[in-house]
C-alpha cells in the first residue's frame, strides 16, 4: 500500500460546502430516525415490525437502487439530488403532520419511512458519483471517508438529542426537526452551478443505461466479489442496529433516552472508524481491513447480547459502529475504484442493491428471531451468521484497485464511412483481422479472452474469435451491435486499464498497425426476382404469371 497520505477533499470549496448541508440533513434524519422507531414501540408494535423501521429504510435502496443509478449517470446529478431532496421534505413534512394530529399506527409508520427511503435510494448515487466529479481520483477514497465521517458525527448527537426530544415533547417534535434539516441541503444544491461539459456526450434511454449497468458489472470481476461479500455482510449487519430499540428496553430497561444514547454510542465507533480509515488503508490491504472489522463487529454484538449494564453496553455499540463504518467503506470505496464515471453510478446502485437487500432481509430474519426466541439469542444467532462473510474472504478476496486506471481514453474518433448512418442505424457488424504466429498463439488466445470479456462488458454481442483454415496464421475477431449509437457508447468507454490486452495484441501481430477493420451495416433481403421479360426486378413468386 502507498505511504503517501491523499489530499484532503476539504480543500474543494464546493464539496466542503456539499458535506456539510449533508451534516445538517443526516442530522435530522437521524433524529427522525429515533422518533420512529421509539414511536412503534409505543403504538404497541410487534417485534418484527419494530425490525421493520430499519428494514423499511433499506428496502427501496434494493429496490430503486438500479433505476436511481442509472438516472445518477444520464441525467444532471445536481438535479437529481434536488429532486430527491424537496421529495424527501414533502413527505417528511406529511409525517409530521400526520404525527401531530395522531393518525399513525404501526402500518402507517412503516409506509412513511418506505417513502422516505425511496428517496434516500434516488439521491445516495447521485451523491456517491458526484464525489468522483468533484475530487480527484487519487481523493475519492479520503472523500468516502469523510462522508462517512459526516454522517456518523451526526450519528454521534443526532440519536442521543432525538431521544431527549421524543421524551420531552414526542416523536412528532422529532419529526419537526427533520423537515428543516433538508433546507440547507436544498439551498446548497440550488446555489451550486455546476459547469456544463465542453462536448456533450451521447446518451442511453433509461432502460438501455439500467441493462447496460448491469452488463457492466456481471463482466466485472472486481465489482461482482464486492456485492458478493456485501451481501453477506448485510444479513447480519442491520442486527443490532434493527433491535437497538428492544435492547434498550427489554435488555437495560430503559426510554427513549437510554435508546437515543446507545445509537449515539455506535456513532461514536463509527467516528473512530472514519478518523482511522486513511491510517488502516495504508498499512493493511482492502481485505485484510474488511476481516478485521466484520470481526469486530461479531466481537461487539456478543457484548450487546450478553450485556445488561449500560456503558458496557455502550462499549459494545463503539465497536460494533467502528467496524460496521470501516467494512461499509472498504466496498464503497472498492467499487468507486472499479468503475470508470461512465458506468460508477451503476456500479454503485447495484452494489447497493446488494448491501442494503440483504440488511432489509436480516432485518426482517432478527426480528422473527427476536420473536421466537428473544432479544439475546436473535443476536447471538445473526453473529454467528456474520462469520460467514469473515469466511468468504477466502474464496471472494477484495481485488486491488488503487492502480488502476480507469480515465477514459478520450472521445472517439468516428472512422470515414461512405454509407450514412444514424444512430438508430443497425444491426452494426465488426470484424478486425489478426496475422498470429504459431507459436505466439498462447499467448494471444489468452489476450484475446480479455478482449472478449471488455467488448461484451462495453455493449458487444455475439462475439467469435474465427481462424482461416487456407492461411493459419489468419485469425478474426467479430462482434455486433443492435445500433451504431451503441458502436459509438461502445468505443467511448474505452479506458486506459483496457489497453493492457490490446497492447499484447498489437505486440503479436505480424502486419501494420491497426489492423484490417471493417464495419458492416446489416441488411435484410426480400423476395426478389428478375422478370427478363420486363428487363426489372419484380417481387412475389417467381412462378406466378405476369
Amino acid at each position: 500500500m502507498s505511504d503517501t497520505p491523499a489530499p484532503s477533499p476539504f480543500s474543494i470549496p464546493l464539496y466542503k460546502r456539499i458535506w456539510v448541508a449533508n451534516i445538517a440533513s443526516q442530522f435530522g434524519g437521524l433524529i427522525q430516525s429515533v422518533g420512529a422507531a421509539w414511536l412503534m414501540v409505543q403504538l404497541g408494535g410487534s417485534e418484527t415490525q419494530i425490525a421493520l423501521v430499519q428494514a423499511s429504510v433499506t428496502l427501496p435502496i434494493m429496490i430503486l437502487s438500479l433505476i436511481s443509478g442509472a438516472v445518477a449517470d444520464n441525467f444532471p446529478r445536481r438535479t437529481v439530488m434536488l429532486m430527491a431532496q424537496v421529495y424527501m421534505f414533502a413527505v417528511s413534512a406529511l409525517l409530521c403532520l400526520s404525527a401531530f394530529m395522531g393518525w399513525l399506527n404501526p402500518w402507517m409508520l412503516l409506509v412513511f419511512t418506505f417513502l422516505i427511503g425511496c428517496g434516500t435510494a434516488l439521491n445516495a448515487p447521485s451523491w456517491q458519483a458526484t464525489v468522483g466529479d468533484i475530487v480527484p481520483r487519487n481523493t475519492i477514497a479520503a472523500a468516502v471517508a469523510m462522508n462517512s465521517l459526516g454522517f456518523n458525527i451526526a450519528r454521534t448527537a443526532g440519536p442521543a438529542l432525538g431521544g431527549a426530544i421524543v421524551a420531552a415533547a414526542g416523536a412528532a417534535a422529532a419529526f419537526a426537526v427533520n423537515v428543516f434539516s433538508y433546507l440547507g441541503i436544498i439551498y446548497v444544491l440550488l446555489a451550486w452551478k455546476p459547469e456544463k461539459p465542453l462536448k456533450p456526450t451521447l446518451k442511453e434511454d433509461l432502460r438501455t443505461a439500467m441493462a447496460a449497468g448491469v452488463r457492466y458489472v456481471s463482466m466485472s470481476p472486481p465489482i461482482r466479489k464486492v456485492m458478493a461479500r456485501a451481501a453477506l455482510f448485510g444479513i447480519a449487519a442491520s442486527a443490532v442496529l434493527s433491535l437497538l430499540p428492544l435492547v434498550a428496553r427489554e435488555l437495560l430497561g430503559g426510554s427513549a433516552i437510554t435508546f437515543g444514547m446507545l445509537s449515539g454510542a455506535f456513532g461514536i465507533g463509527a467516528v473512530i472508524g472514519a478518523l482511522s480509515n486513511a491510517r488502516l488503508r495504508r498499512r493493511f490491504s482492502a481485505e485484510m481491513v474488511l476481516r478485521m472489522t466484520i470481526s469486530a463487529i461479531i466481537a461487539g454484538v456478543l457484548i450487546v447480547a450478553f450485556s445488561r449494564w449500560l456503558p458496557l453496553t455502550f462499549l459494545g455499540l463503539v465497536i460494533c459502529g467502528s467496524g460496521w463504518l470501516l467494512s461499509m467503506a472498504t466496498m464503497n470505496i472498492t467499487v468507486q475504484m472499479s468503475a470508470p464515471r461512465w458506468v460508477v453510478g451503476r456500479a454503485l446502485s447495484l452494489y447497493q442493491m446488494a448491501l442494503f437487500g440483504a440488511m432489509a432481509v436480516g432485518s426482517w430474519i432478527t426480528g422473527r428471531l427476536a420473536e421466537h426466541y428473544g432479544v439475546t439469542d436473535a443476536l447471538l444467532i445473526m453473529a454467528a451468521a456474520q462469520s460467514l462473510s469473515v469466511v468468504a474472504g477466502i474464496y471472494l478476496r477484495l481485488p486491488i484497485v488503487e492502480d488502476l486506471n480507469l480515465d477514459l481514453k478520450g472521445r472517439w474518433q468516428q472512422p470515414d464511412i461512405k454509407v450514412p448512418v444514424e444512430p438508430r442505424s443497425g444491426p452494426v457488424h465488426v470484424s478486425i483481422e489478426y496475422r498470429i504466429l504459431e507459436a505466439d498463439i498462447p499467448r494471444f488466445l489468452s489476450a484475446m479472452n480479455e478482449r472478449r470479456r471488455i467488448h461484451l462488458r462495453d455493449g458487444a454481442r455475439a462475439w467469435s474469435l474465427i481462424r482461416d483454415l487456407t492461411d493459419p496464421e489468419v485469425w478474426k475477431e467479430q462482434y455486433s451491435f443492435a445500433r451504431w449509437l451503441d458502436y459509438v457508447l461502445h468505443n467511448e468507454r474505452r479506458t486506459h486499464a483496457d489497453d493492457v490486452s490490446i497492447n499484447i495484441v498489437k505486440s503479436l501481430h505480424q502486419g501494420s498497425w491497426p489492423p484490417v477493420v471493417r464495419r458492416m451495416l446489416e441488411r435484410q433481403v426480400t423476395s426478389v426476382t428478375y422478370n427478363p421479360d420486363l428487363t426489372s426486378p419484380t417481387s412475389g413468386d417467381p412462378t406466378r404469371p405476369a
